[in-house]
Parts: structure tokens; sequence; C-alpha cells
């Protein structure tokens, strides 16, 4: 079964895909990501693979006769990729030297535009999953994206608050979030020409940290060659950040937010950033999504971002210097 249902009650989409629980379980001496697996080149930098049990595809199965005058269903069309980082088994983000890292972001950019081209992808999702608190199951360095159908619940939010703003202030409303940062200081973490890391003041995670482009641009497809290699040094330090926190490799969810495509023109409104959502709130606590969060939207922090920002400062600082 793989199909979408409509969700009535918030208006979004359900991406129903039992068949994923086909998936076989890897054995442990053997990884379909590494070079002399026959599923990948025998000699890559970074790569794209399709997805072998994709939630959406191209060519999707007609959905199952389950819907009535009430509830709606629609073909689960879209696009399913894992892209895979570097051919080395063990090495992520904070391991691999920037120039790798911009390969990384020029392939981002090569399959956002290749999922854009066709019209009835309306998002393009770029993520990571990085840890087995996440319920990674493949330990090799690598993230997913996404093409949607529609535009996800969450991205319609942010599009409605921006477009809204705009209307009212003539103004960007990621532009004035970063300026009020900015001004305010304690939460920003380190910035360089092009991004700003931040914990954001209204921070859901502990360690939940925003990249912002400082340019108004819309999405990843955007951006200037420089700008993407400023791009592919701030993931690096990053993610080198959250790993020298507790002298581990830290889990965290990375979210890519891009403007959506073949739609509406967001272009005034809409400001490339990604949000990282880090389960742990210390070394050896985690940050549950418990009832609140999840059956009522309703996030609480049990930190203060000012602080946070902080213990994130001096991480960043003993990164750096392991750099050196």
């Amino acid at each position: 079964m793989a199909e979408l249902r409509y969700h009535p009650l918030t208006k979004d989409w359900v991406m129903i895909a039992s068949h994923r629980q086909g998936r076989p379980q890897m054995p442990k001496d053997y990884c379909p990501f590494c070079p002399g697996s026959g599923k990948v080149p025998e000699h890559f930098d970074v790569y794209e693979y399709d997805n072998d049990f994709p939630a959406l595809s191209q060519n999707p199965p007609e959905p199952d006769p389950v819907a009535t005058g009430f509830y709606k269903t629609a073909p689960a069309y879209g696009k399913c990729e894992v892209i895979l980082y570097s051919p080395d088994h063990t090495a992520t983000l904070p391991e691999l030297p920037v120039e790798h890292i911009a390969k990384l972001v020029d392939l981002w950019v090569e399959r956002f535009q290749a999922m854009k081209a066709d019209p009835k992808i309306k998002y393009v999702f770029i993520f990571e999953n990085r840890g087995e608190l996440v319920g990674v199951t493949m330990p090799h360095p690598h993230g997913q994206m996404y093409g949607y159908s529609f535009v996800p619940k969450k991205l319609e939010l942010e599009l409605c608050s921006a477009k809204e703003h705009f209307e009212k202030t003539g103004r960007c409303i990621f532009d004035d979030m970063l300026l009020e940062e900015q001004k305010a200081g304690q939460r920003i973490i380190f910035e360089n020409e092009h991004f700003s890391v931040f914990l954001p003041f209204f921070c859901e995670y502990p360690y939940g940290v925003y990249i912002m482009s400082k340019r108004h641009v819309g999405s990843i497809d955007q951006f200037t060659d420089e700008e993407k290699r400023s791009l592919a040094a701030t993931l690096q330090e990053t993610a080198g950040m959250l790993d020298s926190l507790f002298g581990f490799k830290f889990p965290y969810m990375m979210c890519m937010h891009n403007a959506p495509v073949n739609g509406e023109d967001t272009s005034d409104y809409y400001h490339f950033h990604i949000e990282f959502f880090p389960p742990l709130r210390s070394a050896d606590k985690q940050k549950f999504n418990a009832s609140s969060e999840t059956g009522a939207w309703a996030h609480c922090n049990p930190t203060a971002p000012e602080e946070k920002a902080e213990e994130l400062r001096e991480a960043h600082k003993r990164f750096i210097e392991r750099q050196d």
C-alpha cells in the first residue's frame, strides 16, 4: 500500500507507505552505500541513490479503494532520493573537508533543480537523520530528499506567516528575525560573511540551532558559488560544534527549508534557512516530545536559549581549535 490520505482536522496529507515495513534488515558486515556493494559506483565523492523503498514515486499505484464521501485519498506521487555524503562508511559532516562538503551542496542543488523540473512536485525537502536515537538504521553518512506533490503543513504555516508579515510591513519575516537576533547578540553562536548560526528566541529544543542566509534568498539553487562554499563550511562547523558539546557524535534531524516550487511566487517573502532538531537536552538525557508537544503542538523547552547558546559557543570554539 502506498497512497496519500487527507487529514480533515489539520488539512494536511499523510503518507501511507505500508510497503516500507518489508525493508530487509541488512547484515552487519554489508552496506549497500559502500563501494563494492554492487549498488553504488566503485568510485564516487558524493552520490544520488534512488530510494529502494520510497514512500513517494513518480509512477505511484492507484490508491486502495478505501476513500469515502468524507475521507479522501490521492496517489503517493513524488520522489524519494538518498544522498550519499562520502564513500567512507564512518565519515560524518564534521570529519569531511569543506571542499568535499561543497560537492555535497552542489549535488543538493543539482537534485533540487531536477525535482523542481517536475511540475507535479510542489515542495522539495532536503534533510538528514543522524544517529540511532532518531531511528537511523544505516550508519553510512547520508541524507535524503523528498519531492512532495503538496506543501506540508509546517511549511504552509511558515509561508502564511511570512506572506502576512510582508503584506503588513513590506519586509521579510526572516530578515527581521535575524535582525532581532543580531541586536540581542546573546543567542548568536557564530557568523560568517554569508550565514548566521543561532538559537532562536522561541527555540523549541535545547540545542535546536538555526542556520540562516544573510542574503534574502529563497532556495539553495539561488546561491552564488561563494555562498555555496560558505554553506559547506557553516554546515561543517555546526555539526562539529554539536559533536563537541559532549565529546560524541551528536544525534540530530537537520531540515532544510527552501521556497516551494511550481506554485505561487514567494520570492519577496520566503527565505532559505536550516533547522536542527537534536533529541538530547544533556549528555545523558533525551528531550522527548511528550503529550503537549505531540498532541497539542504546544512545545516546552526545559532550558533557556540564552544559556544553551553560551554552551554552544564554547563547543564551537573547541571544534575550531581542533581544526587548527
